[in-house]
């Protein structure tokens, strides 16, 4: 099935990765890796070891893609208040899209790909969260030093509260919130930048 000595390692986890956002970790067979990847058992375990660590792969893969996304929105950002709502709403659109699969997926699969020895799931999580937080804290640095955020805000301090306020919603998401749940919280957040 496929052969494997044309195989790309980072095509192929972009591939698959949906398949574990959609299916789950326990939904997901190795199978079904196998017949998206066109690679045999072979190939896979030795490109990846186990279906385990080839999840936490995806995951990993798809939550650096995400935050960098983010971060680049921040980075060029030439009006701080529309750039941080763009932000705030793919974060929790992410989650909205089925937080319970990646999170299912990183968390039935086990924290830390088996061995021990890489980062666990919640310690690259928050290395993430941490940078997105100093992306924020950068622009609205920029933003202050241009007069668009007022003189006494600390944009550490807004940095901190933006990723505790999503950090709460997606808590809070689990239970299904409607939309304008969502868009009252959001409207508050955004007050903080005023």
């Amino acid at each position: 099935m496929g052969r494997n000595g044309d195989f790309d390692v980072g095509r192929s986890v972009d591939r698959a990765m949906d398949l574990f956002r959609r299916r789950g970790y326990t939904g997901t067979s190795l199978q079904d890796l196998l017949d998206v990847l066109s690679i045999g058992s072979l190939g896979f375990y030795g490109s990846f070891g186990s279906k385990e660590q080839f999840s936490l792969r995806a995951l990993e893969r798809r939550s650096a893609l995400q935050v960098e996304d983010l971060v680049k929105i921040l980075e060029h950002a030439a009006e701080i208040r529309p750039a941080v709502r763009q932000v705030l709403v793919a974060m929790i659109e992410a989650d909205r899209a089925g937080p319970s699969r990646d999170s299912g997926a990183a968390g039935e699969a086990g924290g830390d790909g088996g061995d021990g020895a890489g980062p666990s799931v919640a310690e690259r999580a928050v290395a993430a969260l941490c940078r997105v937080e100093s992306a924020f804290a950068g622009a609205l640095d920029q933003a202050k030093s241009r007069g668009d955020l007022p003189p006494g805000k600390a944009p550490v301090e807004l940095a901190r509260f933006l990723i505790a306020f999503v950090q709460g919603l997606r808590v809070v998401g689990r239970a299904r919130l409607g939309r304008s749940f969502v868009e009252d919280a959001l409207a508050v957040a955004m007050r903080a930048l005023d």
